[in-house]
């Protein structure tokens, strides 16, 4: 017998369409917060490529997905 229905997927399944991250998004002046770097604040954005971050009088320019930015 055989019926339109899919089978199930166990919630542990290689084959579960994975879960997005959320998008991070930054603006000019928010303060932040990098695991080398230190504390900061943002000087320009480039919409969802890239954030320019002022450090103790240096500039890092950190790209997407911003894996090691964390807004404060």
């Amino acid at each position: 017998m055989t019926t339109s229905r899919g089978r199930r997927r166990p919630p542990g399944s290689p084959f579960r369409d994975p879960v997005a991250k959320p998008v991070k998004v930054f603006a000019v002046d928010d303060r932040v917060t990098h695991d080398v770097c230190g504390l900061g604040r943002v000087v320009s954005v480039e919409e969802e490529i890239a954030v320019s971050v002022a450090f103790n009088g240096r500039t890092l320019r950190v790209t997407a997905p911003y894996d090691q930015l964390h807004k404060l």
